[in-house]
């Protein structure tokens, strides 16, 4: 009758926010099984992939860099960001307020106390550029993990291991949950599918072939399983067409194929509700990978602010949209065309010093955390961006690299949908080049890109200094058009502040808890409608924290 299990906790899905509650649990003296239906070389999950990224409040590494932060100006941030607007948002203003609270408190030192450590230049990501009571971070907070995503995830591993040696944990991969046991109105274990072994790597779709059943019974049950960015379909299901308009036609992926999401309806089909299913963070500035390993795999850009950015018509994006600033506002405006995809254009100078790819595969020097690698990798290019960089501007498809507009503008027709003219392009480049003549300037990316070189961290490495696009000295010039990538669900299954599954009247399902993206990162989506980077892995510790402590009792 298949494989039986039984334990104090079951956790459903082995990435970070499942890492985090199961070690949580497992502290408390609880057993553990930890299911999950990838092999055990994708353990820790999506986490693996990222940049490493976390959003943390006035800390040492910000006082270095002469960053004035506190908790009053990142709750601001945050709630400007999110724009709570119903009921619905009870819970996830709480949990917003509650880990706005434990990033400017405990957090870095208790991270700092399991091994972690940051580079010391904190990054500026989304910084909004419109009302100082609106979306966007007010100083840097994105802090990147040495070791970037891996780094994130080692002492989580590491402890899990050691719970795992004491016989406190338990791993069942390739263990497929498929129903919820509710008895008595209170969810007592999981039921579901073993499915057959499997050798591929990390991120790469694996076999669904089933090969048993299992089941096993729990005190308390855990879903930590994901979100839905890996299946595109769901995603433009989710969709919010009166928000954003209508969903790409075309997207690429920016999270492996098994984040599909299934999870989420399995809890719903015992009792769970679900909010906020139409908040979603899908990037703009996606390439396609040019050696994937994932289905329709993407990498995103992250650009510092000098490129100039046009739509699919030829139109160069206003402000608020400029690199960096407004993810959402531009996908809006991206989208508004009747396009799903924009162009960057850019000099060498600018690639060079301000283009990084997200992830931990994208960053070896950053993912080694050697400082001798991060210098010789970031200081010892030449003339060259970073090799990762350089190697999708050899061999990636989105890349035009050409020593003149007319060369240029012929290779992005090439690649476009929509044929770009010439002289309008060159108008609006020879326009913005003219604003360099003098201090004074009424183009709001110049004024940004001067503003963004008085913070020490963005002059150093994230900003090149103001040039002409058309100057020969800074070129060759180089064009990329850029895809929107699926990232993030921002909604999921409705929990309250310890991570409790509420139903469709608002009342804990007893016995049921949900941690990481398949909760929205808490609450059912502590981020509201906008995030503010770093927030996801951090989301994923910080939910997990409370969901494992909770279930424990």
């Amino acid at each position: 009758m298949g494989q039986r299990y039984a334990a104090d906790v079951i956790v459903v899905g082995a990435g970070l926010a499942g890492l985090v509650a199961a070690n949580e649990a497992c502290a408390r003296g609880l057993k553990v099984l930890m299911l999950d239906q990838e092999g055990a070389q994708s353990l820790g999950g999506q986490a693996c992939w990222s940049l490493g990224g976390l959003f943390m409040v006035d800390t040492p590494e910000q006082r270095r860099m002469k960053i004035r932060d506190s908790q009053a100006l990142a709750l601001g941030d945050w709630l400007g960001s999110a724009q709570f607007d119903g009921p619905q948002d009870k819970w996830p203003a709480r949990v917003a307020e509650a880990y706005v609270d434990f990033a400017s408190g405990e957090m870095r030192a208790w991270l700092a106390g399991l091994g972690m450590r940051w580079f010391p230049v904190v990054g500026w990501a989304e910084r909004g550029g419109e009302m100082a009571h609106r979306h966007g971070n007010s100083v840097p907070r994105f802090h990147i993990t040495w070791g970037t995503g891996p780094g994130v995830l080692a002492p989580f591993l590491r402890l899990a291991r050691q719970h795992e040696a004491n016989g406190l944990l338990q791993f069942a991969f390739r263990h497929r949950a498929t129903t919820l046991s509710v008895e008595g109105g209170r969810v007592a274990g999981v039921t579901g599918e073993v499915l057959e072994p499997t050798k591929v790597a990390r991120g790469e779709a694996s076999s669904r072939v089933v090969t048993g059943d299992f089941s096993a019974t729990a005190s308390a049950v855990i879903v930590t399983s994901g979100g839905i960015g890996g299946d595109l379909e769901k995603v433009r299901r989710a969709w919010p067409k009166e928000r954003l308009g209508p969903p790409p036609a075309r997207m690429i992926s920016g999270v492996p194929a098994h984040v599909d999401g299934d999870m989420i309806d399995v809890a719903c089909a015992a009792g769970a509700a679900t909010i906020n299913t139409d908040r979603m963070w899908h990037y703009t500035e996606g390439i396609r990978n040019w050696a994937p390993i994932w289905p329709a795999h993407g990498i995103r850009i992250l650009p510092g602010p000098s490129s100039l950015w046009f739509d699919a018509l030829g139109n160069r994006l206003e402000a608020p949209y400029l690199p960096g600033f407004d993810t959402l506002g531009t996908l809006k405006r991206i989208l508004a065309t009747g396009y799903d995809y924009s162009w960057f254009i850019l000099t060498q100078a600018i690639i060079k010093k301000e283009f990084a790819l997200s992830g931990s595969e994208q960053n070896p020097d950053l993912t080694s955390g050697s400082w001798r690698e991060v210098l010789k990798a970031r200081l010892g290019a030449g003339g060259k961006a970073a090799a990762p960089v350089e190697a999708f501007k050899e061999h990636g498809a989105d890349f035009v690299v050409a020593e003149t507009l007319e060369e240029l503008v012929a290779g992005m027709n090439a690649l476009g949908e929509m044929p770009l003219d010439l002289e309008r392009l060159r108008l609006q480049i020879e326009a913005r080049d003219r604003q360099l003549d003098n201090p004074f300037a009424k183009d709001a990316q110049i004024a940004a890109i001067r503003g963004a070189r008085q913070y020490r961290g963005d002059r150093l490495i994230r900003t090149a200094k103001p040039h002409r696009i058309l100057d020969p000295k800074a070129g060759p010039l180089v064009a990329v058009r850029l895809s929107i990538l699926t990232r993030k669900t921002l909604g999921g299954l409705h929990t309250d502040l310890g991570g409790a599954v509420l139903d469709a009247e608002g009342y804990p399902i007893e016995g049921l808890f949900a941690a990481g993206e398949c909760a929205g990162f808490g609450g059912g989506g502590y981020h509201g409608y906008n995030a503010l980077e770093g927030t996801f892995l951090g989301g994923c510790i910080f939910s997990g924290r409370n969901a494992g402590r909770a279930a424990a009792g």
